[in-house]
């Protein structure tokens, strides 16, 4: 026992004398290019997870404020390693030495959003219009010039970066990131456009973490120990979104809510590919791409060198001599076994041949099964644009036979719109094809004609069709029915826009509404007037006939003041027994008045329900535009205010604001 115990503690005493020291922690910045947000998940997962730790540093993760470049940052000192967008490549060629390190999005959140608007909803509808760009945000400008857009035309502003100002109408369209700001005009309701560059074959990568030739040069072990660490931390979040959006909101204090966070990591699952593609993962051929989009637009010089830009890990040496050597000497080897082997292959495939051509036709038909029993419609169109297969569920969606939708037109297929967008798509693929350049997908929402007279909205995927040499032969294309979806989506936007009791307009509706009308206004130097309304003595009804009856009132009163306007008028319902009203385009107070006295006289009237008869009268308060404010805010304070003055005056008033004006009466 004594012995074992001599022995433990030799080897105590070994283990002491050959532990080393712990080593201490490198400081390190990374400059995010925005506020803390899901879009940055990977770093707050590295950092809580110990990775950063383990990986010996100390990191500290910086916001960014909206004036802020990240690679100023960078090559500045300011930080070691950044966020940076594929525009890394044009700060290159302004001589800023930066490396991508890692890519983490494989396609760019970058998109244009614009206000829904019948008619015209193609990219070519941007043309004339006033947008919000951001900084770094380039490839929407080839996107545009790609579409044919002409960038002339367009009144570039610069980005607010508030939602606000495209549902206001202060710009007409803004730049955005799909993982963002979509989920805001979503939560107020907000019908918007949404044209991304993916849709004309522009594949840039989007958030990519990059660092500066200087750091490489005296760091290299540590950049690489950050970017691994990174990585990492990138793959536990991705693999536990709700744990690390709780740990943001809790430890970054970030501008918006969890379901704000959980919304940008549902979203980044399809930019990223986590499932399909590792993340970090870059592809010289995309960068390649990229570059060549740029020169396009004249931003870089055509085959901009790449080989010092992009990043190779330590212990990947470029064996490509090795592997060129070793591919020579197994084509040598390969074409004697070739030569050797030919008469026994050749005699082999002659007896094979049947079996051979039998297999092949059980896999037509087992393809050719899947697509006719498909739920959405599959269609194969040639390099010409001609329609040359579609599957049976097209009768299913449209009501027309396979053989009846294959002699339509596009034209016949869809919707003037739908018909120019798809059309377009295609042409651009075709062009793209006889260019040599990579096939530009197609992903988007189109209306298509049914025999019936009426349409259906289908979600359409396009992609290539290669043969055996890979060469472009033809488009397939997957069209899904969506129009239960949109319904679906059209009913919750009603209901978060109008009041479920009346159908009358909300709050934030009305809002939206005045925005515009007052924007309208001010463009043509026009008048608007603006009226509070309270129904007076409704309470009464409620306390002694119950909700239900005030319900029925309530109902019928939103009817009569409906009646009492015109269809460009907005009534809204806002509270309890209270209302507002817009009227757009008065030529003088007077007509606001008038309007408001009919409202009065018509609610003053016995409104019967059943065997009861309930008497009740208004009082309405008005705010004229521009003279009682030229704002949303004042206009709707001096109409409060009038309309209380009106109550406070003995009820079944109408009265315009003015501290000198005395209530109007039509008594």
């Amino acid at each position: 026992m004594k012995r074992l115990r001599s022995i433990a503690w030799l080897i105590v005493c070994l283990l002491c004398m050959t532990a080393t020291p712990a080593r201490a922690l490198e400081q390190v910045r990374l400059q995010l290019k925005w506020t803390h947000a899901f879009q940055f998940a990977g770093y707050y997962a590295a950092q809580a997870q110990g990775y950063y730790r383990e990986a010996g540093l100390q990191v500290d993760i910086l916001p960014a404020p909206p004036d802020l470049d990240p690679v100023t940052a960078v090559v500045t000192g300011k930080a070691e390693y950044g966020v940076g967008t594929s525009s890394l490549l044009l700060a290159r060629h302004a001589g800023k030495p930066v490396v991508a390190l890692a890519v983490i999005f494989q396609h760019s959140p970058l998109v244009l959003l614009k206000r829904y608007e019948a008619g015209d909803q193609s990219p070519q509808s941007l043309a004339g219009k006033r947008i919000m760009i951001e900084p770094q945000a380039e490839e929407l400008l080839a996107y545009l010039r790609r579409e044919q857009v002409p960038l002339e035309s367009i009144h570039f502003m610069p980005h607010s970066h508030r939602p606000r100002d495209l549902i206001d109408g202060r710009a007409d369209a803004m730049s955005a990131y799909e993982i963002a700001e979509p989920f805001e005009l979503d939560q107020l309701g907000i019908h918007y456009q949404r044209f991304t560059p993916r849709s004309a074959g522009i594949e840039f990568y989007g958030d990519n973490l990059f660092t500066s030739e200087q750091e490489l040069k005296h760091h290299a072990a540590r950049a690489e120990a950050f970017r691994s660490a990174s990585l990492r931390g990138w793959q536990y979040a991705m693999a536990h979104p709700r744990e690390i959006a709780e740990l943001i909101e809790r430890e970054y204090s970030p501008p918006h809510p969890i379901n704000y966070l959980l919304y940008e990591a549902q979203q980044m699952d399809e930019l990223l590919h986590p499932d399909l593609v590792e993340i970090g993962y870059m592809n010289p051929k995309r960068w390649r791409h990229i570059a060549d989009t740029y020169a396009e637009l004249g931003l870089l010089p055509k085959d901009f060198p790449l080989d010092r830009f992009l990043y190779q890990a330590p212990g990947k040496p470029d064996l490509r001599w090795l592997y060129g050597g070793l591919a020579i000497l197994v084509a040598l080897v390969a074409l004697m076994l070739y030569v050797l082997r030919m008469n026994h292959l050749l005699k082999q495939a002659l007896t094979s041949s049947q079996a051979a051509k039998q297999t092949l036709r059980e896999s037509e038909e087992r393809h050719r099964m899947l697509a006719d029993n498909a739920s959405d419609v599959i269609w194969v169109r040639n390099l010409q644009g001609e329609l040359t297969y579609i599957s049976p569920s097209v009768e299913k969606i449209r009501g027309y036979t396979p053989a009846e939708a294959m002699r339509q037109t596009i034209d016949e297929h869809f919707t003037p719109a739908s018909a120019r967008q798809l059309k377009e798509s295609i042409q651009r693929g075709i062009e793209a094809v006889r260019q040599g350049k990579p096939f530009p997908t197609f992903r988007g929402e189109v209306e298509a004609r049914c025999k019936d007279g009426s349409t259906v909205w289908a979600d359409i995927n396009t992609s290539a069709i290669r043969n055996h040499a890979g060469d472009v032969i033809g488009i397939l294309g997957v069209a899904r029915d969506i129009s239960m979806r949109r319904e679906a989506e059209a009913r919750m936007r009603h209901m978060a826009q109008h009041d479920q009791l009346t159908g009358l307009p909300n709050r934030n509706l009305f809002s939206d509404r005045l925005g515009q009308a007052i924007a309208d206004a001010q463009r043509h130097t026009e008048q608007l007037a603006l009226m509070y309304l309270d129904l007076d003595k409704f309470k009464p009804i409620n306390d002694n006939f119950g909700h239900a009856t005030g319900d029925l009132v309530l109902r019928e009163a939103a009817a009569r003041m409906c009646a009492c306007v015109r269809d460009s008028d907005t009534v809204a319902r806002v509270g309890g027994d209270e209302f507002i009203v817009l009227l757009r385009r008065l030529d003088n107070a007077e007509d606001a008045l008038r309007v408001a006295d009919k409202i009065r006289q018509s609610l003053r009237e016995s409104i019967v329900l059943g065997a009861q008869r309930f008497n009740i009268s208004c009082s309405i308060g008005i705010a004229i535009y521009p003279q009682h404010g030229d704002n949303e805010i004042t206009l709707c304070a001096h109409a409060d205010q009038a309309m209380y003055n009106a109550k406070h005056s003995g009820r079944d008033k109408v009265t315009l604001y003015g501290p000198a004006i005395p209530p109007v009466s039509f008594d």
